[in-house]
């Protein structure tokens, strides 16, 4: 019996333990996100959509007192993004348009977010039933997320080392399908980071170099070729602005059920041809599609809304519209009788639309 009663008090004891373990792994991740002053992560992060995925290198750099950035670089177009935070607002930084839209937002404090830990550790404390095990010496937690933008999207894995370091994450849907996938590569939680990393006039000087560089190599390259620049260039109150140009409209391979194309129309702009499609139906939301411009020096727009991450690009969300500029070129959709999750569905498939074509 005294045989059987130690073996007993061995296996609770080891019990005991390993669910302390796995409390005390997820309880360290949270005190250490609370206090550090600065941390720097460094990974890929995966967009899995139905058809395709999108995947971008990723950096978050993070000072305290509300100080972010994260530079996101499409893997496959080598498309670069930057969103900002600091004590002027929210940007989002395009340096091959040399523009910024500037938001009046709670970004990244109003929702869930892969890539920043402070997003993380509060999904874990607003999680009510939070699950945790221990798997090959990781920690996966299970916990809820909240994207109001996107409510297909309904929980997520936390995987964290015996160090309670971040390692990856995944956000799952309504269905259990992995949808974001965040794989972290170097994580320096005693980050050096300063306020000047922050400073948005940094990447507006930067960016201007980097253009007027390329556009000297242009020039050179160009030279024998007699080429018209007026044809491609306007220029108002001093600013110059380059364009693309858009050969034909681009359709969505998403349309809700009983809604249909019943317009297309097509005006001329400085920018080039603009075109609206108009569908009408059950669902009814006008669609606009048109070159991007490149501006010699930076433009800082101010928008209502909110940054969120699309399947090949930041967009501008805000009730019943969504703008964003994919592969040179800008686009606004906008619906009274759509929901945002629907709206995302309709854009992302234009994503779609140009990979389709491209691979043909």
């Amino acid at each position: 019996m005294k045989k059987i009663f130690l073996i007993g008090l061995i296996v609770l004891s080891l019990c005991g333990c390993k669910k302390a373990t796995t409390t005390n792994v997820a309880k360290t991740f949270q005190d250490d996100v609370a206090n550090t002053k600065s941390y720097y992560i460094e990974g890929t992060m995966q967009i899995i959509g139905d058809e395709d995925t999108f995947t971008y290198s990723i950096e978050t750099t993070y000072l305290k007192d509300n100080n972010y950035k994260v530079k996101l670089v499409n893997q496959t177009n080598n498309h670069e993004q930057i969103i900002l935070r600091n004590s002027e607002g929210v940007y989002v930084i395009t340096p091959s348009l040399n523009k910024s839209f500037k938001f009046q937002s709670e970004w990244p404090n109003n929702s869930s977010q892969s890539y920043i830990l402070e997003a993380l550790a509060k999904d874990i404390k607003n999680t009510k039933d939070v699950k945790a095990k221990e798997d090959n010496n990781k920690l996966i937690i299970e916990t809820t997320v909240n994207y109001p933008n996107n409510d297909e999207l309904t929980k997520q894995r936390i995987i964290l080392d015996k160090d309670a370091k971040l390692k990856q994450v995944e956000v799952l849907d309504n269905k259990g399908n992995v949808k974001i996938k965040l794989n972290v590569n170097k994580l320096d939680m005693r980050y050096n980071a300063n306020k000047d990393d922050f400073e948005l006039q940094n990447f507006i000087e930067e960016t201007e170099e980097n253009n007027n560089d390329n556009d000297s190599e242009n020039k050179t390259e160009n030279k024998e070729q007699n080429t018209n620049k007026a044809e491609n260039e306007q220029c108002t109150d001093n600013k110059c602005k380059k364009t693309s140009t858009l050969d034909q409209a681009i359709y969505p391979l998403y349309i809700p059920s009983e809604t249909k194309l019943t317009n297309t129309e097509k005006i001329e702009t400085d920018n080039g041809d603009r075109v609206i499609l108009t569908f009408s139906g059950e669902k009814n939301f006008v669609l606009v599609e048109e070159p991007s411009a490149v501006y010699d020096e930076h433009e800082i727009i101010p928008v209502y809304g909110d940054p969120l991450m699309m399947q090949d690009t930041i967009a501008v969300i805000s009730d019943n519209s969504i703008y964003w500029t994919s592969n040179n070129i800008d686009y606004y959709l906008t619906s009274k009788d759509l929901e945002n999750t629907e709206i995302l569905s309709i854009a992302n498939s234009l994503g779609n639309t140009i990979s389709v074509s491209a691979s043909k």
